[in-house]
């Protein structure tokens, strides 16, 4: 079954806390994300470890696998565009289609094991990444593809509350 398109602009989080899962993006920096995503990381693990991970809680929502892998991928991509926005001035990143990534990698039949060690390594890679990161770096601009831009430092919020907020649908 196929899961209808996330089209929410969650950009807004970047002004105000998320009233769902608390988290204030505006407080963070490359610094806070680069500490914070290690401490997060093992709470990813126990959910792949749940013997239902892979089961949907009801037709529309993802599983607790689905969301793992779209972590997992996030945590690739953001770091991917870190570095573009480290490397170029204000660059503009293609377009990422979370929903498409489901369907073409498979999400819920994937190996929880697997998912467990590629969230540990994306995670490992984009924590270094954000902890090199220095602070007059903070002020460097990329956009996507719709136009949004995005700091160095507004992208760390917005990376770290994916992976705060994921971590409440999944336990919320």
């Amino acid at each position: 079954m196929i899961i209808a398109p996330e089209t929410k602009d969650w950009t807004w989080v970047l002004a105000r806390p998320c009233p769902e899962c608390g988290f204030d993006a505006a407080s963070t920096t490359p610094a806070t994300a680069a500490s914070a995503l290690p401490e997060l990381l093992p709470r990813w693990h126990m959910v792949l470890r749940r013997q239902d991970a892979a089961e949907r809680p009801n037709e529309a929502t993802w599983s607790a696998l689905e969301y793992a892998c779209h972590v997992r991928d996030v945590c690739s991509l953001f770091d991917l565009r870190l570095q573009q926005m480290l490397a170029a001035d204000d660059p503009e990143f293609a377009n990422w289609d979370q929903d498409q990534a489901c369907i073409d990698g498979a999400y819920n039949g994937s190996d929880p094991a697997a998912v467990s060690a590629g969230l540990r390594d994306a995670g490992a890679e984009i924590s270094a990444s954000f902890a090199a990161v220095s602070q007059d770096q903070w002020p460097r601009t990329g956009r996507r593809s719709d136009g949004k831009s995005f700091t160095v430092r507004t992208i760390s919020g917005y990376f770290l509350h994916e992976i705060v907020h994921h971590l409440h649908d999944v336990d919320g």
